[in-house]
């Protein structure tokens, strides 16, 4: 949105009756080759809105008059096309597209569910050693290191390809672009109401930008509905991505703080840390198999994501 389209929202915000003063300057203008002067404009504005538009900037010095700043803002602004009115980008998101299905709600539950294995040893038991049945036979071909970077490598992949299918970046982005836009709009208020105060300007102008620092906080308040659906965009893919990952971790949980894995299998050596057991202490109370999954699932999910050439940055207009 122009700065032109933003002042005429700030008149007419302040005064309503200023949408039909901007139109008689606008059918001034056209009539006179584009500049107005206050001749054209006395028996339809009063001289308080002639001198507010002069102030505001949306009309500047033309060679015999005064023309407008940015006619085609103008033009978007009057007419409606532009951003709705309240100064801040047009969302155009139906809030359905954002609602969970009834799958994705029931792989939240799952989620929540198998997260109790965490710290219940029965369910551990249980869920570790349902995925050893599939998982033995790779424990079995491959020294354990190599077990673990090869499920940091499923969970990558599975990762990036669920964020890329059920996250859509373009609502992503328009919801940031208008959350941008929120806080662009209160610190130009707060810096005229800053250069008011350096120039003692007058009780009026002083209460007409205070009048519009609430209206921008009232926004930000209901902003807040918009925001809950940017969070369930993003969380949605987390919660299929948690249901698939937890079995797999508990399933290298139970393995190794059971006691599944003796000999030099339990032993890795570590960047500067050196050779440690799995169950070890590494980084405070992280275990050096947490560390190690980490690692070599952030390193797949980058490589992964510009092999497939996949981007998660959002994408704004």
């Amino acid at each position: 949105m122009t700065r032109t389209a933003e002042k005429i929202y700030d008149l007419v915000r302040e005064d309503a009756s200023m949408a039909d003063a901007l139109e008689s300057v606008r059918e001034a203008a056209d009539e006179n080759g584009g500049e107005v002067e206050w001749a054209n404009v006395r028996e339809d504005l009063t001289t308080g809105q002639w001198g507010r538009i002069i102030e505001k900037g949306v009309l500047v010095e033309g060679a015999e008059g005064f023309k407008i700043d940015d006619r085609d803002a103008y033009d978007e602004a009057l007419d409606g096309d532009g951003d709705g009115g309240d100064g801040l980008p047009e969302l155009d998101i139906d809030p359905e597209e954002s609602k969970w299905s009834q799958w994705d709600k029931l792989a939240a539950l799952g989620s929540v569910l198998l997260m109790i294995g965490y710290w219940l040893e029965s369910v551990r038991e249980v869920v570790g050693g349902a995925i050893d049945l599939v998982m033995a036979p790779l424990d079995a071909a491959l020294p354990f290191y190599a077990v673990i970077l090869s499920v940091a490598l499923l969970t990558g992949l599975y990762s990036t390809l669920l964020q890329a299918n059920l996250m859509n970046m373009d609502r992503m982005g328009k919801y940031q672009e208008r959350m941008r836009a929120m806080q662009e709009k209160r610190k130009d208020v707060q810096t005229r109401q800053k250069e008011a105060k350096a120039r003692d300007a007058s009780e009026a102008e002083l209460e007409r930008l205070d009048n519009e620092m609430q209206r921008v906080q009232e926004e930000q308040m209901e902003a807040m509905a918009d925001n809950l659906g940017m969070f369930k965009e993003q969380f949605r893919p987390m919660v299929w991505i948690m249901l698939f990952t937890i079995p797999l971790f508990l399933w290298m949980y139970w393995k190794i703080q059971g006691g599944y894995i003796d000999g030099i299998e339990n032993t890795v050596v570590m960047p500067i840390a050196g050779a440690t057991e799995w169950n070890a202490g590494l980084i405070g109370p992280m275990w050096a198999w947490i560390v190690w999954y980490f690692l070599c699932s952030m390193g797949f999910t980058q490589l992964l994501r510009k092999a497939i050439n996949i981007d998660m940055t959002p994408s704004t207009s």
